[in-house]
């Protein structure tokens, strides 16, 4: 990295930064309080807010939002008549899944490989800390020209909706010309990028059930209707036969115009078993980034070990379906639910029920922001060009202040790179990106503010 002052000095700040991203790391804040305790998200909420106080930053609050989940807001004055920036993070992250696969504690930051290990070190909790190194850099170095805004959601992972609800709510409250996204990521290391697009999503539940009770195998087999297998019926039919997704009456949007992804690349990010084929069709960023893609999240039934010789009665299953720009994630989640329910076979009772949606999410690549970041990231990457990119992945959030602040200019960045593995087991965060993306907020908020 170039050297110039603000570089200088997020340079120093790293010991305090992965000092204090440990401490956030160790909070398991997965707001799914039926899996975690509630209290867990409370604490991570409070630490965040003695840190905003702490930084100079006034009207500090838990917002209690209408899921049952708090997020964090703050509010930093910057010279009078300067323009407003709002920066977003979550800090609630995704349950760690099998901590037998974690080579290292998931709540516990470990440096390994030159890289920083736990949940959330790059899914979300890393942003909010990437937020406080530019802050504090520009401090350091003339002030912060800007009024900014935090806002740290409580429960993005879990898409309940709770900061859009509370944000339509109170619409006065997360008003600025522009708002940075630190939730998304670069391309690849190094590289830097800006999200321009998002999937949006929706989750569904479906349950069938055939029998008063589970029945005997042997006795009943073959003619008694077997819930799982219906459900296995059903879930094979939101599938192609070269794995692309098959919702009656959900087409395809148009091809992906932009950064394209290598296959071999992805196949290497994706961590593809050797003769393993990739699904769909069409090039990896139409598929990825433009397309609907189905995902079967969980299934309730007998597991193998204990499992008896029965014909089952109830099975049910929590599907995902990302909804590619252009689509309205509320047709599409009608569209779902009439398929499943047209697909389940031999007359068996099938109820769905929708938990979780979020439209997705197209930028104006033209505004002055734009051209203020890629300065910005000019000087943060030496030598390389910002790029424009796709991601797959949902924040419901964005639609819902783009619709409430029409004018108002988003950039998605983050420190999501594909080695990161966000929502996989050892999650990490690449401490050298984090330190580039600061810097790069850094002189964005100063540009910006002075374009």
């Amino acid at each position: 990295m170039s050297s110039n002052p603000v570089a200088e000095t997020v340079a120093s700040l790293m010991p305090r930064a992965k000092a204090e991203l440990t401490e956030l790391v160790s909070f398991r804040s997965v707001a799914d309080f039926d899996q975690f305790p509630r209290s867990e998200s409370e604490a991570a909420a409070n630490w965040m807010t003695g840190v905003l106080r702490a930084e100079g930053f006034q009207d500090v609050a838990l917002l209690d939002t209408p899921d049952g989940t708090q997020s964090v807001y703050g509010f930093l004055p910057g010279p009078e008549g300067a323009r407003t920036v709002l920066l977003y993070a979550h800090y609630d992250v995704q349950p760690p899944l099998d901590e037998a696969g974690w080579v290292t504690p998931p709540f516990e930051l470990t440096e390994r490989d030159g890289r920083w290990y736990g949940r959330g070190t790059a899914d979300c909790k890393g942003g909010f800390i990437m937020h406080l190194l530019a802050l504090r850099a520009l401090k350091a170095n003339g002030g912060v020209p800007v009024n900014v805004k935090v806002i740290v959601e409580g429960s993005e992972e879990q898409g309940t909706g709770g900061l859009e609800r509370y944000a339509e709510q109170h619409p006065e409250l997360l008003t600025a010309d522009t708002i940075v996204i630190g939730d998304a990521g670069n391309f690849r290391v190094g590289l830097p990028t800006v999200t321009t697009t998002l999937r949006g999503m929706t989750l569904v539940r479906v349950q069938i059930d055939t029998l008063a009770g589970n029945l005997h195998s042997g006795q009943f087999g073959g003619a008694a209707p077997d819930a799982l297998g219906a459900l296995i019926r059903v879930l094979d039919s939101l599938r192609a036969e070269d794995g692309s997704t098959t919702v009656d009456g959900l087409t395809e949007g148009p091809a992906w115009e932009g950064l394209e992804y290598d296959e071999e690349q992805f196949r290497r990010d994706a961590k593809v078993l050797d003769g393993v084929g990739l699904i769909g069709s069409g090039t990896v960023a139409d598929r990825i980034w433009a397309r609907p893609a189905v995902t079967v999240l969980g299934i309730d039934c007998p597991p193998v070990v204990g499992a008896t010789p029965s014909v089952q009665a109830s099975a049910r299953a929590l599907i995902s379906l990302r909804v590619p720009p252009g689509r309205d994630a509320a047709e599409a989640t009608a569209l779902l639910r009439a398929h499943l329910e047209a697909h389940t076979p031999w007359g068996a009772r099938v109820r769905t029920e929708q938990v979780g949606q979020g439209q997705p999410f197209s930028a104006d690549t033209a505004s002055p922001a734009y051209a203020a970041m890629a300065e910005a990231m000019a000087v943060a990457y030496p030598g390389r060009e910002m790029q424009y990119a796709g991601q797959g992945g949902s924040i419901p959030l964005c639609n819902t202040l783009a619709a409430l602040y029409p004018k108002a200019e988003i950039l998605l960045i983050g420190l999501s790179e594909p080695e990161a593995q966000i929502h996989a087991v050892n999650e990490s965060v690449s401490p050298e990106e984090l330190e580039r993306l600061s810097v790069a907020e850094a002189l964005f908020l100063r540009t910006y503010a002075a374009s």
